[in-house]
């Protein structure tokens, strides 16, 4: 057995292979043994996280060459290849994709009432390709796995969403991100048949006319606008994250809306810098007004899953400003920024799902006065929505800071624009908090109450810790990224063969 399994732990590959062997298990376990379905699920995604760390710990900080490379062949008569590795940008995405797995294992555990073993297989499976999209060196694989994870997203949206307009929000989320992504496509082909590869590490050192650069960007510009998502393409969103489960808004907020993010740092930043510098401008409009509205639209919203959905539609946009600053405090904040949304607005959709899970509702008229009766949860949700207004030591401080700090430097209007939705952020989050949390129990509406049991209390201290660990020392996740955002920045403002 252990010679069976040994291949699976020695290379980046087998981060890929180990949650696909998981799910193979569990397809083959009878319906009738759950237990053991879900014991065999919740140990594979935790050896999965703990397989990660090891990249983690083994990383180099002094390099930006990618890590742990690994090349198989696939098409036997081309340049295409699984060509594998890690840097200090996709590093973190691949910890945090396997972090987030057994939390939302944990979140469906006794929630789950139908398909439950196809349930732990649709989230192996989501988290083989999402690895895989982070990890993925080659152009053309990169937009596989990204558009395959597309098909467990859909299902676990409109299988075990939790209302009757699940059908209709899973197929909005397949058709805008799929639509988008035909572009993508399009582009895709072009290059290769211009350079006759799709190898990442050499289109970085190819030199396109900057027109052709204008029109790829473009392209890649409508598949990951919708990812983020970008105003006005972010209708999808609220609407999927109101009828997915609440394990399926984990993964939507936690790791699918930095797909989009992650490939305009991964791609149409370094591969095209004079397309980049031409549409910064554009960037910055479309940004400021998402933050603006999206923070605006979030006051008046009476659904608590669609109040975070909003919020994290305004956040995401703050991360694009501060990449697209093109320095390196705007570069690191949004990656940092990006990983604290990951943890923050998760731990958000895991209160919410706290909340239904109980009382079968999301709508804040409903609720009222739980300080009195959850004071746990009302403890917990004060924490988080704290570090979501970006209080000093937490997470989101450090990463809008180090964004507002790169802002500046490039645009120092746009920074106080932007600036403007940490205030409406902290407008709508408290006003929620005092909504739910304070004021008069409605017995009316709301007959029982039971505070966090143990399961859902050791669900929530890690994101706890996560959030706090980021706040006071950001100096480990920093010095990952120092070196890769540092020649990003100098590769835009030099030139792709300056100095």
């Amino acid at each position: 057995m252990l010679q069976i399994c040994a291949p699976l732990f020695d290379n980046l590959s087998g981060l890929i292979k180990w949650p696909l062997l998981g799910a193979l298990i569990v397809l083959l376990i009878p319906n009738s043994k759950i237990r053991l379905i879900r014991s065999i699920a919740f140990c594979t995604s935790l050896i999965t996280f703990l397989y990660s760390l090891l990249f983690w710990i083994q990383f180099d900080n002094s390099t930006a060459k990618f890590q742990f490379v690994e090349t198989i062949r696939w098409l036997p008569y081309s340049n295409i290849n699984f060509y594998i590795g890690l840097d200090g940008i996709s590093l973190f995405f691949v910890v945090l994709t396997t972090f987030l797995i057994p939390i939302c294992m944990l979140v469906g555990w006794s929630s789950i009432q139908n398909y439950k073993k196809e349930y732990m297989i649709a989230f192996l499976v989501l988290e083989a390709f999402m690895i895989a999209v982070f990890c993925m060196l080659d152009l053309l694989l990169f937009y596989v796995f990204f558009e395959s994870v597309l098909i467990p997203m859909f299902l676990i949206i409109g299988v075990w969403g939790s209302r009757q307009r699940k059908i209709r929000a899973a197929y909005q989320f397949f058709l805008y991100t799929l639509l988008g992504s035909v572009f993508m496509l399009l582009a895709i082909l072009l290059i290769l048949f211009q350079t006759g590869t799709t190898d990442l590490q050499i289109l970085l050192t190819t030199e396109f006319s900057e027109r052709r650069q204008i029109l790829l960007w473009i392209a890649f510009f409508a598949s990951f606008a919708v990812k983020v998502p970008m105003v006005p393409v972010h209708i999808w969103l609220p609407e999927a994250h109101v009828e997915a489960p609440t394990a399926g808004s984990v993964i939507l907020a936690g790791i699918l809306l930095k797909l989009g993010t992650y490939g305009f740092l991964r791609f149409s930043i370094p591969m095209f810098p004079e397309a980049t510098l031409y549409f910064t401008p554009f960037i910055y409009t479309l940004s400021v007004i998402a933050i603006i509205y999206t923070s605006l639209t979030t006051l008046r919203q009476i659904d608590l899953k669609k109040i975070i959905a909003y919020s994290s539609v305004a956040h995401m946009n703050f991360v694009t400003i501060g990449m697209f600053s093109l320095n390196i405090q705007g570069i690191e904040g949004s990656i940092l920024l990006m990983l604290s949304h990951g943890l923050v607005s998760s731990a958000l959709f895991l209160c919410v799902g706290a909340l239904y899970d109980r009382h079968k509702t999301r709508l804040v008229k409903y609720y009222g006065g739980l300080v009195s009766t959850m004071p746990i949860f009302s403890t917990i949700f004060l924490f988080f929505t704290l570090a979501n207004i970006s209080l000093p030591g937490t997470s989101s401080f450090i990463g809008e800071f180090l964004i507002l700090v790169g802002a500046f430097q490039a645009a120092p209007n746009v920074a106080t624009l932007a600036a403007i939705g940490m205030i409406l952020g902290a407008a709508y989050s408290i006003w929620l908090y005092n909504r739910v949390v304070f004021g008069n129990l409605k017995p009316y509406f709301i007959h029982k109450f039971s505070d966090l049991n143990r399961r859902e209390f050791f669900m929530f201290l890690p994101f706890v810790i996560g959030v706090v660990w980021m706040g006071v020392y950001p100096e480990v996740f920093l010095e990952c990224m120092h070196t890769y955002a540092t020649s990003v920045s100098n590769l835009v403002q030099h030139g792709k063969f300056g100095p």
